[in-house]
């Protein structure tokens, strides 16, 4: 297939074209080429020598890291709570008493019930002894389930056992009872309390 043969413009053809030329304005006032070519400025070199960088000293996990906060203090155990107690009674039947030396004169025992059972149980128990002149008695908790049930909360093992010494803290039995101590190990151990009571008036 041969090429076609360029056309050439006739006169009319020219004059049109050399008007739209006349008129016609550069869309740049410079051309790219008329900038003035600026040579690439070389960085000057430092007279002074860079200074070295600090040798690495010793490194400990967690050195920069912020200081712990305030732990937190978890609640004594009921047994730690009752041995830190004051000693209100005389500290000579005191020693008697935690070494299982003194003799409960009653007992009363509330393993088993339920918490609604064991207060008015204990209540009339304390009250009755006191008022009869009683001075030293005995009451058994039981030491409670040594199994968790796998919950999502942790249960308190042996109700009673923490439930009691709040009850003889509590009016009314708070001012018959002077003092509240763990059992010695022949009279129930951590399953029962010694509570020893003020002289009746």
């Amino acid at each position: 297939m041969r090429r076609r043969p360029p056309r050439n413009l006739n006169s009319e053809e020219r004059k049109l074209w050399q008007k739209v030329a006349e008129t016609a304005q550069p869309m740049h006032a410079r051309r790219m080429s008329d900038t003035p070519k600026t040579e690439p400025v070389s960085p000057q070199k430092s007279k002074t020598p860079p200074t070295p960088r600090d040798p690495i000293g010793a490194f400990q996990v967690g050195a920069l890291s912020p200081a712990k906060g305030a732990r937190h203090h978890l609640a004594p155990s009921i047994e730690d709570a009752v041995a830190a107690a004051p000693v209100q009674m005389d500290r000579k039947n005191y020693d008697r008493l935690r070494k299982g030396k003194m003799v409960p004169e009653a007992k009363i025992d509330l393993h088993g019930m339920t918490m609604s059972q064991a207060h008015p149980a204990l209540v009339n128990f304390v009250m009755r002894n006191h008022g009869r002149g009683a001075r030293l008695v005995l009451v058994i908790t039981g030491k409670g389930k040594s199994a968790d049930d796998g919950g999502p909360i942790p249960v308190r093992h042996g109700v009673l056992k923490h439930q009691v010494p709040q009850w003889l803290a509590l009016p009314p039995l708070r001012g018959v009872v002077l003092q509240v101590t763990q059992a010695h190990q022949k009279h129930g151990g951590g399953g029962a309390y010694y509570v020893y009571l003020r002289r009746t008036r």
